[in-house]
């Protein structure tokens, strides 16, 4: 029996590293001689640098960059296992939780860390850049980023326009003479699974500024700048960044990455299966186990579990999924690939004590045992 397991972390408990251990042991314990291959998965959000960086056989890099809120932070990204392409999650520079809660202003917050990310891994010889959005403090639209890549964005009066959200009203003139890469060698891969364009009632500001300290006021503010920045790139680039799906995506870095530097935005699902070769791995397998923290409606829109059903059900393997906890809503996945979905929670608790990892370990092995209990038994039977 080949089985794969290709399942996301158990959000705040595990790790989908961690989750796939438990699983390929328990299943051993009922089938010793099956042919176990744990791929590690994420959709592009939290854990796509790790679970890449395995999958590939690759490896980590740490660096010293400018946080966001311009003080020096750690930040981690990886290489993969090809030696040229790099992957970045951009929270690892300018996220949410290198802020505390009382100095979140994204009038200030800068993406100044992302860029120079992207520079130290193409100084290790990275051409193609994988980049996962989500969880920014800023709201700068990625003029932090670019300035770091050496473009220049100036006022009325010749001079930088500065950091931070508020920059963005400042900008009259944007010059590319400076920068620092030759871009042209390189392409950037965007994992974005929102579609919010850049700027109005569903835009960057009106939508992820208030968790990000914005008041009403500055949510006005923010949304002003950006519209004026989208209209100088649009008069001297050429580039409608507003009307891009997904532009307002981490404080409009998605607009950034389409109308500078030509990325192209996916789901972070198909980009991290495609990296993973997870479609090549399917071959030959008799069963796939997959999963997440919850199933819910929200599964069937674009998660992991979602994106390896898809895949499977192209090859004719089933699909057992597993999770903490599953929804009424879940059931739109018998739909679209998933043969059968499990709760791996054993009884009644709180969600704290359904989060403890060592919970999620042990129900995690005690529901895979008695699956494959099951299944031996009906191959027994046939």
């Amino acid at each position: 029996m080949k089985v794969i397991i290709a399942i996301d972390s158990f959000k705040g408990s595990i790790s989908s590293l961690e989750a796939g251990k438990e699983i390929a042991l328990s299943i051993q314990d009922v089938y010793p001689d099956a042919n176990v291959v744990t791929i590690p998965l994420a959709d592009g959000g939290e854990g796509t640098v790790e679970a890449l960086v395995l999958a590939t056989g690759g490896q980590l890099r740490n660096l010293q960059v400018t946080g966001p809120l311009g003080q020096p932070v750690q930040a981690t990204y990886g290489i993969l296992g090809d030696g040229k392409t790099a992957v970045i999650e951009v929270a690892s520079a300018c996220g949410l939780p290198l802020v505390n809660l009382a100095q979140r202003n994204p009038l200030r917050t800068t993406t100044l860390g992302v860029g120079e990310l992207i520079i130290d891994a193409y100084g290790q010889g990275c051409r193609e850049f994988i980049i996962g959005l989500g969880g920014s403090a800023t709201n700068d639209v990625g003029i932090g980023m670019l300035q770091a890549l050496g473009y220049r964005f100036i006022d009325e009066d010749g001079n930088d326009v500065g950091q931070g959200g508020e920059a963005l009203l400042r900008v009259h003139r944007i010059e590319n003479t400076n920068v620092c890469l030759n871009l042209e060698q390189c392409t950037f891969k965007i994992a974005c699974d929102v579609h919010n364009p850049l700027y109005g009632p569903d835009g960057a500001a009106y939508v992820f500024a208030a968790q990000k300290g914005a008041d009403p006021e500055m949510i006005k503010t923010l949304d002003i700048g950006m519209i004026r920045f989208a209209e100088v790139v649009h008069r001297t680039l050429g580039k409608p960044i507003h009307r891009i799906p997904g532009a307002g995506a981490a404080g409009g870095l998605g607009a950034a990455f389409v109308g500078f530097l030509q990325g192209d935005l996916k789901p972070g699902i198909e980009i991290v299966l495609e990296y993973a070769r997870v479609e090549e791995k399917l071959s030959e397998a008799d069963l796939v186990i997959t999963g997440e923290g919850r199933l819910d409606g929200q599964t069937s829109m674009g998660k992991a579990p979602y994106g390896i059903s898809q895949l499977a059900r192209k090859k004719g393997v089933p699909v057992i999924a597993l999770a903490g906890g599953v929804t009424k809503e879940a059931s739109l996945l018998n739909e679209r690939g998933v043969t059968s979905y499990f709760p791996v929670v054993s009884g009644p608790m709180t969600l704290e004590q359904a989060m403890e990892p060592e919970e999620v370990r042990s129900n995690l092995r005690r529901t895979v045992k008695q699956l494959f209990r099951l299944i031996r038994t009906a191959k027994n039977m046939q």
